[in-house]
């Protein structure tokens, strides 16, 4: 008797499904991952509207602190603490991360300052756009949230204030007689004639002013100029204030730094 030899064909069917579940299998593992880059973008895109709202919010306070230190220097009001950034700073903060946040597609939902001296200001967003449709279920409705701090940081020291120099005083002129000798004042005659004793008594009476020194001898000279209002120095450069001079006055970035808290 014979024995029956199969053809292969039934090994080869029972394959067919091991790898029809692969295929499957990787289209489904292809769509998970693209669902999770779905995600990661939008989670990136919410960091990167709250990192923007914050950094704004934080560089706005920082123009206003300028302005604020430049207003007090020029009043004569005390500066020091607006200068170590212990100022009221801009009362419109918030309202910049909102706009920038919306120029990235996103809301804020929280918006706070802390701190005194290194004022900080913290930043919530929700992103207006959803993850999308994907193989996981609740993405097509799922928003991306984030928060960001940023912090104003103050550069610059205070210089010790420099004594203001007193004014050196004119010394008053010597009372002189004539061109000849001295004459009495009674207009007696004395060596030299007549003419001694005129030019004595000229001198005497001040007429020909001999005695007052040359034109301008009397006036006072023009006193040291008085220092400037505020000296301080910024990460090593030094800074004189004088708001007559407007050209030389520090910009918010020379005063303040501005970033992202870690």
């Amino acid at each position: 008797m014979r024995a029956w030899r199969g053809t292969g064909r039934g090994d080869s069917g029972q394959a067919f499904p091991i790898y029809l579940t692969a295929v499957v299998g990787l289209l489904f593992l292809g769509l998970a991952l693209f669902a999770v880059g779905q995600a990661g973008a939008t989670r990136g895109g919410a960091q990167t509207a709250a990192d923007a709202a914050a950094l704004a919010a934080a560089q706005d306070h920082r123009d206003a602190l300028r302005e604020e230190l430049l207003a007090a220097i020029a009043s004569g009001a005390a500066w020091q603490d607006v200068l170590e950034g212990d100022g009221t700073g801009s009362p419109r903060a918030c309202e910049e991360a909102r706009w920038y946040a919306g120029q990235n597609d996103a809301d804020v939902t929280e918006c706070t300052v802390t701190g005194r001296f290194v004022p900080a200001f913290r930043v919530a967003v929700r992103t207006r756009y959803t993850v999308g449709d994907s193989i996981v279920p609740g993405t097509e409705s799922q928003h991306a949230e984030a928060e960001a701090t940023a912090e104003v940081e103050p550069r610059c020291v205070r210089l010790p204030p420099r004594p203001t120099p007193s004014p050196t005083p004119t010394p008053r002129p010597t009372a002189t007689g004539g061109d000849g000798d001295p004459g009495g004042t009674d207009g007696t005659t004395a060596p030299g004639g007549n003419t001694g004793g005129n030019n004595g008594g000229n001198g005497a009476n001040g007429g020909s002013g001999d005695d007052g020194g040359g034109p301008g001898d009397g006036e006072p000279d023009e006193g040291p100029k008085p220092p400037p209002l505020a000296e301080f120095t910024c990460d090593g450069e030094d800074w004189s204030i004088d708001p007559s001079r407007p050209d030389e006055l520090p910009d918010a970035a020379d005063l303040f730094s501005v970033h992202l808290a870690d």
